[in-house]
């Protein structure tokens, strides 16, 4: 082997941090207070990620020692995200919405030996406190550090008298690129969540990735209003992209809802936000009934799971704003693919395309497997599950004790994701359906996805969520919960007659069942063994049409 002459120099964190807070030092992340903004500069983040830094150090935090956060999207948080990796420990984001058992076994599994917390949080985080093996500190941001009672072994500490006594510079070390630099955990939809540990050189090269033209094409020139929480696989990389490319950072803080959200757009007028569909849906509501100009979005990302196309058309049309479909998990940091159209497409083909869940970049390898092992073609007809492998991919699962976690998800070093789709020649990933999801009727496949996004585009639906029912001739049929529109009216017989022309007739359901809101999973995709369990045991009020 012929070696090069090329410097070895570590994709480390800490250069990105040195990067962002040097060269874009006038770029921003502002924090919404619910009425106005606490803006901080890229540079005094650098000062305040070495002020933190020192006071780990000083609590004993060491190289690859866990920091958990349980906090909003703010300026505080993005300290911590550039502090923690930088100085060598890893940071752990805690996901707030997490179901307490859940919550406190990833944080002891994670071993986290620190946990900064938003104030209004404290109440949250003192319930579990307790049944937290390994933490030793908590420090208190934005909030009384003495409205936490503690049980004994744990120290609590206010974050900015913590901070204000200590060095605004701190020697950033040399890092291994290959050592850990995150941990994020999976949403634990089935069985306990999994750890996926983030290395430094993933998260730089992920990071670059969100900056590409074909991956969200973050610039400079951009004001981002990242809605997507910073525990949902990392924000999907825009904390760390931003400062790497001197795009400003929007944090919506704990003001999630519709119209605080409006009022953000309206007030710093972002050029670019991400979120999952079920914010976008509000947002539309909310906009339609309170009409305002957001055309200064030049995209919104969009990902968690698939996007209606009726949303899609709804924003396009009625507020001039492309919405950017893209895939991905916690497994793969999660930048998997982005739906950009190729050049010079228009009109349908267009839009078929951006239906898509998108491109693959060169950083992610993908095949389809069928139920017999066999790698299928990319001929955008055949269907497989989808394999992917890649440097910012996961190859395993975090274990304390170095044992393994779920094996079968790996196939020889390919992340198997559990998603049914096709693709492209040219490389465009569609999703059919989650392989646990799709109708399987009388040997046939329905595609929840599908009927789900038909069923939306009726102008009296607001959501709706499929499931596969036990059914004796078919052994499974779709089930439909509706949620319908604020004021407007609808009934089985005329969603179902709506969908005549739109699919064949052996798919059109038998059974439906309107409900208030459809469940939700702690990063707000819809819970549908939630709405399983519902109907086995008898709770939704189905009818079932002849």
């Amino acid at each position: 082997m012929l070696l090069s002459t090329m410097q070895d120099e570590p994709l480390s964190l800490a250069t990105v941090l040195r990067y962002g807070s040097t060269f874009h030092s006038e770029a921003e992340v502002s924090t919404w207070t619910g009425s106005e903004l606490r803006r901080m500069s890229y540079g005094e983040v650098g000062r305040q990620a070495a002020r933190l830094a020192n006071a780990l150090e000083a609590l004993g935090v060491g190289e690859g020692d866990r920091v958990a956060t349980f906090m909003w999207n703010n300026n505080e948080h993005l300290v911590a995200y550039a502090a923690v990796p930088a100085m060598g420990a890893v940071l752990h984001t805690l996901n707030i919405r997490l179901f307490p058992e859940q919550l406190i076994f990833v944080a002891n599994h994670a071993e986290d030996k620190v946990v900064i917390v938003d104030g209004t949080l404290i109440p949250l985080l003192g319930k579990y406190l307790p049944s937290l093996k390994t933490v030793r500190h908590v420090i208190v941001a934005n909030g009384d550090a003495s409205a936490l009672e503690a049980p004994a072994g744990v120290e609590v500490h206010d974050y900015t008298q913590l901070l204000d006594e200590q060095e605004d510079t701190f020697t950033w070390p040399d890092i291994d690129e290959r050592a850990a630099a995150a941990a994020c955990y999976t949403s634990g939809t089935t069985g306990d969540p999994k750890g996926v540990m983030y290395s430094h050189r993933s998260m730089w090269l992920h990071s670059a990735q969100v900056t590409a033209t074909n991956g969200m094409a973050l610039s400079d020139a951009d004001h981002t209003l990242a809605i997507v929480p910073m525990f949902h696989a990392m924000s999907w990389g825009l904390p760390h992209a931003a400062l790497m490319c001197g795009a400003s950072l929007i944090m919506p803080d704990r003001f999630l809802q519709p119209e605080p959200i409006a009022k953000i757009l309206a007030t710093e007028k972002p050029t670019f936000a991400a979120a999952v569909p079920t914010v976008w849906i509000g947002l539309l509501a909310h906009l339609d009934a309170n009409p305002q100009d957001i055309s200064h979005l030049r995209n919104v990302v969009v990902g968690g799971s698939a996007v209606p196309p009726s949303l899609m058309h709804a924003f396009k049309d009625r507020y001039n704003v492309d919405i950017l479909h893209a895939w991905g998990m916690t497994e793969t940091s999660p930048l998997g693919s982005v739906a950009w159209a190729p050049a010079g497409t228009t009109g349908e083909e267009e839009w078929s395309y951006r239906y898509s869940q998108g491109r693959f970049p060169v950083g992610v390898q993908a095949r389809l497997v069928d139920d017999g092992g066999s790698v299928v073609a990319n001929d955008g007809e055949a269907l497989g599950e989808l394999q992917v492998r890649g440097p910012w991919i996961t190859g395993s699962y975090y274990s304390p004790d170095g044992g393994e976690v779920d094996p079968d998800k790996f196939d020889d070093g390919w992340l198997r994701t559990g998603d049914v789709g096709k693709i492209t020649p040219k490389g465009y990933l569609t999703l059919v359906d989650r392989s646990k999801d799709v109708i399987k009727s009388g040997g046939e496949w329905i595609s929840s996805v599908d009927l789900e996004n038909i069923v939306m585009s009726h102008p009296a639906v607001a959501e709706a969520a499929v499931i596969g029912v036990p059914d004796e001739k078919w052994d499974e049929r779709p089930l439909v919960s509706v949620v319908l529109r604020p004021d407007a009216t609808a009934d089985a017989e005329e969603l179902r007659d709506f969908l005549t022309d739109k699919i064949a007739k052996w798919q059109l359901p038998e059974r439906w069942t309107f409900i208030d809101e459809v469940p939700k999973t702690s990063v707000g995709k819809f819970d549908k063994k939630v709405l399983r369990a519902k109907y086995g045991e008898g709770s939704l009020d189905v009818k079932t049409l002849g």
